[in-house]
């Protein structure tokens, strides 16, 4: 073999290893950027799953004939922390996502059922303290929003990236497999189109 078709190969295996290395590394470093996405979700959910018992709590004083009320939100709750240390342990599984969602359709259901009960109870709307935990509470949603929308985006930035070719090669040979994004948590009924009839 003449010298300079060796140096010809070696040159083409060094391109093809750098292009490996960089292709390895991008999908590393977005894989890491989902996971701290992920991550920003997780918090903001723990902040949520902490704010429910306090609200549960101080309503329970003034709805003594809401006990069914209570007792959902906390069993929901129950099973949404649940579904979201699952998620915690397989962050990439995509079922242990759904059921994450699922659990937190229910749970945001039944805090909706929840205030819609309080708005019966002019004292217990007007109590400072279950204001400030329902001004908490809508405000950590609105970050669970934002946490799941840049969790989506980095997700879609990873599975765009290994989906496209010739980096696909690179990410099949070393297992980034397609992630799943978090579906919304928002109840079904939220999302629905309102009727308005005159």
């Amino acid at each position: 073999m003449p010298m300079t078709t060796l140096w010809v190969l070696l040159a083409i295996v060094a391109v093809l290893a750098l292009w490996g290395i960089a292709v390895y590394n991008r999908l590393r470093q977005l894989r890491n950027r989902v996971d701290n996405a992920w991550s920003q979700i997780d918090v903001q959910l723990k902040r949520r799953y902490d704010l429910i018992p306090n609200l549960v709590e101080v309503a329970r004083g003034y709805l003594q004939h809401e006990a069914s009320t209570l007792e959902a939100v906390a069993r929901a709750r129950s099973q949404a922390v649940a579904a979201s240390d699952a998620v915690r342990d397989r962050a990439r599984d995509g079922q242990a996502l759904a059921a994450l969602s699922t659990a937190e359709q229910v749970l945001g259901g039944n805090l909706g059922r929840l205030m819609a009960v309080m708005e019966a109870y002019p004292a217990l709307k007007a109590d400072a303290q279950m204001q400030r935990l329902a001004e908490e509470i809508a405000s950590t949603e609105n970050r669970i929003g934002f946490a799941r929308q840049a969790y989506n985006d980095q997700v879609m930035e990873f599975n765009d990236r290994a989906s496209q070719f010739p980096d696909l090669l690179w990410a099949r040979l070393l297992g980034f497999m397609h992630l799943d994004m978090l579906q919304s948590t928002a109840h079904a009924q939220e999302r629905a189109t309102p009727q308005v009839r005159f």
